[in-house]
């Protein structure tokens, strides 16, 4: 029954919060209420809230909010990254974290792929050309650069670095990586791999760069004025990461003066940019609003997995994808 199952608090169904086709599998497991009915009375909901839900960062989990909600256990994240998240700070409240790594990595590394791919090959200039009713003729503008044969960087072989450079392997790439600790031989011979030590080794050969870090202190800025004028001037710079891995600005400026040749982001610092952002407006630049996890298959796999995760927290079992401090 419905007045049996634990409270979970959500962002929102539809707009920035979940889709309505996975509200079900929420509802199996959990009574929800969406973060605006519940700041219209917190007193009457808090006590009884016992998880988080948290969907694109929301709702966010700051010590205003988390002080209403004595009897929470869990904050269950979306997605692998924790960025937003203070995880020192909720833990010592007692309450658990958990994200969802694994389930995102296909989606993911799919989304890199195509990011090069369109870049490389001008696929959204073509479709632009393809169907303005003033074409006549097709522009030679639209010549790209060759993908298969090419040198490809991958800087976080995780489990999504790894999965691109599966993908990667399909095109005849060569196949460059650069990682804080060395996959085994075993990993990097199934997908004709070489491990750099020196990210600048790999920055210097690599025909496209791939960004597949977490976010951290240590790589927050990683990719700045140093790193671009070390890359390829007919290079491509993807980032499926997170934005403030890449100093926008220095970007900005290489890809101005054709120190680089092109970017591909699917994230940015902030989402969306502000609309008179340069970015937005060269012409050498394909950004997509952050959407490398949506798919309607991933998007039920990370749900199931944030209930799975919340589910456990509440019985007081071990949490499948508990974040532990270091």
């Amino acid at each position: 029954m419905a007045e049996d199952k634990p409270w979970a608090l959500i962002s929102e169904v539809g707009e920035q919060g979940f889709i309505e086709e996975v509200t079900d599998i929420i509802k199996q497991h959990f009574n929800i209420i969406c973060l605006r009915d519940f700041l219209q009375n917190p007193q009457q909901h808090g006590p009884k809230i016992q998880a988080i839900l948290m969907w694109n960062t929301f709702p966010a989990a700051e010590p205003s909010l988390l002080s209403s909600l004595p009897s929470l256990k869990v904050v269950a994240n979306g997605g692998v990254g924790i960025d937003h998240l203070d995880v020192p700070y909720i833990t010592s409240l007692g309450v658990k974290v958990a994200n969802t790594p694994g389930v995102v990595s296909v989606a993911t590394a799919d989304m890199a792929m195509g990011l090069l791919l369109a870049s490389a090959r001008k696929i959204v200039e073509g479709h632009q050309i393809a169907v303005d009713p003033k074409t006549t003729s097709i522009p030679q503008s639209l010549v790209g650069v060759e993908v298969t044969g090419s040198t490809l960087g991958i800087i976080g072989m995780g489990h999504i670095g790894y999965k691109i450079a599966q993908r990667s392997k399909g095109f005849d790439m060569k196949i460059l990586y650069h990682n804080r600790h060395r996959r085994s031989v075993e990993d990097e011979q199934s997908v004709g791999a070489s491990y750099c030590e020196n990210m600048d080794d790999l920055l210097r050969e690599a025909d496209f760069v791939v960004l597949v870090v977490n976010l951290s202190p240590e790589t927050k800025g990683l990719i700045s004025h140093r790193e671009l004028s070390l890359m390829k001037p007919t290079a491509t710079l993807v980032n499926v990461s997170r934005g403030l891995v890449v100093d926008q600005d220095a970007l900005v400026k290489a890809l101005q003066s054709g120190e680089i040749r092109a970017a591909a982001l699917d994230v940015t610092h902030p989402e969306p940019l502000p609309r008179d952002h340069p970015l937005l407006s060269l012409p050498n630049v394909l950004i997509t609003p952050h959407v490398g996890t949506y798919t309607y298959a991933t998007i039920k796999r990370t749900v199931q997995c944030m209930v799975d995760n919340a589910v456990a927290a509440v019985n007081g079992l071990p949490v499948p994808n508990e974040v532990k401090l270091k």
